[in-house]
């Protein structure tokens, strides 16, 4: 992340604009990573910068329009479009974009446990003391093993589908796991044929729910959750 400085530069912007509870999440996370890890350009097949907050002080569209044009006027110089929404009045319209209603939201970090892939629902944030904050209420486990896991909580097949697909065609190195359906069933639509293979993948970092310490490596089979920890120390470290 840190080495991309475009994208820190999104991220110092939104700390000294002060939105609340702002993250920077979607491809332009997952995808630098995928990037980083496979030697490709920074930017290489990312479309676009999410930028979510959380504001329930005011849900009116034209309060959002008004961040949106303030915030995005300052990130006009970004090498990807920079998309900003505010996640307190998402289900003000999702019901209409997407067919089904859903819960208002409770903060920012809520949101991403509602994307389509549980890979995609990573996010990050600059902190004063110029950490990165990262939410990943799902782990890391599968964005570093390039396995693109479905998120039935977010009842979006069909963007998990579709997204998985491009995955494909742009990263040959992702795996897509098929959105079972409750008996267990996979999407026939978009099977995985034979058995995924292993993918050894070492990374130092931490994320703020379940903590990494120190250099560890996963080396996962696609859809499971296994990492060994190498190298592990006592007390949690920030990148």
């Amino acid at each position: 992340m840190r080495a991309n400085a475009a994208l820190m530069n999104v991220l110092d912007i939104l700390r000294l604009q002060a939105l609340p509870q702002a993250l920077v999440g979607g491809g332009a996370v997952y995808q630098t990573v995928w990037n980083a890890l496979t030697g490709r350009p920074a930017w290489y097949g990312v479309k676009d910068i999410d930028v979510i907050y959380f504001d329930d002080t005011d849900l009116s569209y034209e309060g959002e329009d008004t961040v949106i044009r303030r915030v995005g006027a300052l990130m006009c110089d970004a090498p990807v479009p920079v998309e900003i929404r505010n996640q307190a009045r998402v289900h003000l319209w999702f019901g209409e974009k997407f067919g089904f209603d859903v819960a208002p939201l409770k903060s920012s970090a809520e949101a991403l446990t509602r994307y389509a892939s549980r890979t995609h629902a990573v996010a990050v944030a600059l902190e004063d003391d110029r950490h990165l904050r990262i939410e990943a209420p799902f782990g890391l486990d599968d964005l570093f093993a390039f396995c693109v896991t479905p998120n039935r909580l977010g009842k979006s097949r069909q963007a998990h589908i579709e997204k998985g697909e491009r995955a494909r065609r742009v990263w040959p190195e992702v795996e897509v796991m098929p959105w079972a359906d409750e008996d267990g069933r996979g999407d026939l639509t978009n099977p995985v044929v034979g058995e995924p293979e292993t993918r050894p993948v070492v990374s130092n970092i931490r994320y703020s729910h379940n903590i990494y310490y120190g250099t560890f490596i996963t080396n996962n089979k696609c859809g499971h959750g296994r990492v060994e920890l190498q190298k592990a120390s006592l007390e949690p470290f920030r990148i």
